[in-house]
């Protein structure tokens, strides 16, 4: 059993933004339980509260208990929190101790002093009930995102604890790498473990979960049963913050493409090292001033294509026409801006506010702050970047490529970890800058950011573009066959 006892937590050095206030929370033993709530809401601060990682490595003023089967957590070492609570972070990368996909799996093991038959019968059994097989014995750099994903969950499970914490598990899979999730979370509730879950997707989880928490502010404000938040209309959750259940109910409208202009793409070409072809096309034409969605299954080849796109991959083949004019990869350097998957990668200032003056060709103090206010970063201006939560961090760098004013902008996954609001907040400003950007592509496994932003379609897989389309209705037909069958 797991039980926090009035139990307040602040960052070191930062304001009350992040940390938690008075939570009282009792977690049975095998018991699903999610934590929801809006970016920001203190989330990833109970799931590091959970797993040691506060106070033993985020500092910070903790006060109040935590036990779990009574021992008091932040007084045990990490190593032995660790035996019995595995963690999956929204960013994987973070955990990842090897190079190759295998050898991360036996990781846990091995530092338990596991026989090697054991280990080896161990990643087998999880790779099936995972379902990846095919990820086995992989350049883990090699992956994508949300493959990535798929590995921490797996390595988790294959150490065997009896807790599991999930921070945005799916905040970079597809639809059927979710359903991998679903079905390895429905092992571990049939096995009896406790899995605590802190996600904004909800509609993988509806019949798995036992209850949800829902916190505000750093605080609890709800405590529901799995049947009382499921009876919940739509309306009301989503004056709560909350993303829907069923998919099918989340509101969506038929879209025009408004731009007869075109933007001609010519002889994508691009191998990894180990020879594995990751990009071919031969040619591509897209419409000018659209949002334009790039959707496909993970592994497809889409964030590989955006670095193409926007010039970041040296040894990458093929030309960009707009309004006449070829672009090749050193000029589309030059033009382009990608937020990309993993933001950490791309954040390098000491305050938000300067992180979105960094980009902008005539660096204006008051416009910054209007981009700021505009993504509700307006109270984190002077925070480090840093210090924020994942979803935080993923609006400071959009608000970054809003101000930097480029022809060609792609945004990676822009919505992972991001809130029903935020997301259409996000959503709103894509639509703003559509007009003022002749190439804008957003790859996204998020139907719902689709359905509010996007007026076109690409699906990519193998490399390949497969479909693209405008988003009309038969269009919307075509995208919800994708993300719903």
């Amino acid at each position: 059993m797991i039980e926090l006892r009035n139990v307040t937590f602040r960052y070191k050095g930062t304001s009350d933004a992040g940390g938690v206030t008075d939570i009282d929370l009792t977690i049975p033993n095998g018991q699903v339980i999610l934590l929801c709530g809006k970016s920001g809401c203190g989330k990833t601060t109970i799931t590091r509260i959970l797993n040691g990682l506060i106070p033993n490595y985020y500092e910070g003023d903790l006060t109040g208990e935590v036990l779990l089967d009574g021992n008091e957590i932040s007084k045990l070492p990490l190593y032995e929190t660790a035996k019995a609570v595995g963690s999956v972070f929204q960013n994987p990368r973070t955990q990842f101790f090897n190079v190759d996909t295998s050898s991360e799996m036996a990781f846990g093991c091995e530092n338990r002093g596991m026989a090697e038959r054991e280990i080896i019968d161990r990643i087998l059994k999880t790779a099936d009930e995972l379902n990846v097989y095919p990820l086995l014995g992989r350049n883990i750099f090699h992956l994508s995102g949300g493959e990535k994903q798929k590995i921490a969950c797996a390595s988790v499970s294959v150490a065997g604890p009896e807790i599991i914490i999930l921070d945005e598990p799916t905040s970079n899979l597809d639809t059927a790498a979710t359903m991998d999730l679903r079905k390895m979370i429905s092992v571990w509730k049939t096995q009896g473990k406790t899995v605590v879950i802190a996600e904004h997707r909800l509609y993988f989880l509806s019949d798995l979960i036992d209850r949800a928490v829902l916190m505000q502010a750093g605080r609890i404000v709800g405590d529901y049963t799995a049947q009382e938040l499921r009876a919940l209309r739509i309306e009301e959750l989503q004056e709560m913050g909350l993303r829907p259940f069923d998919l099918s109910s989340y509101p969506v409208e038929c879209r025009e493409v408004s731009c007869r202009d075109e933007i001609q793409v010519r002889g994508f070409d691009f191998a990894y090292r180990d020879g594995k072809r990751a990009v071919r096309i031969d040619a591509l034409t897209m419409p000018q001033h659209e949002v334009i969605a790039l959707i496909g299954h993970n592994g497809a080849g889409k964030s590989s294509f955006a670095r193409i796109l926007c010039g970041l991959e040296k040894k990458s083949k093929g030309t960009v026409i707009i309004d006449g004019s070829e672009y090749n990869r050193k000029k589309r350097l030059k033009h382009s801006y990608m937020v990309m998957q993993d933001v950490n990668h791309q954040l390098f200032t000491e305050s938000v506010g300067e992180e979105i003056l960094l980009g902008m060709v005539s660096p204006d103090r008051d416009a910054a702050r209007r981009v700021a206010a505009e993504l509700d970063l307006d109270d984190c201006f002077d925070r480090h970047p840093m210090s924020l939560s994942g979803g935080q961090k993923q609006r400071v760098a959009i608000a970054a490529a809003i101000a930097a004013g480029r022809e060609i902008i792609v945004f990676d996954e822009p919505t992972s970890g991001l809130d029903l609001m935020h997301m259409e907040e996000v959503a709103s400003q894509l639509g703003r800058m559509a007009g003022k950007v002749k190439a804008m592509i957003v790859i996204t496994h998020d139907y719902e950011l689709i359905a509010n932003a996007c007026t076109y379609v690409l699906r990519m897989e193998g490399g390949e573009i497969v479909e693209q389309y405008p988003l009309d209705a038969a269009g919307l037909e075509r995208l919800k066959s994708f993300f719903m069958r």
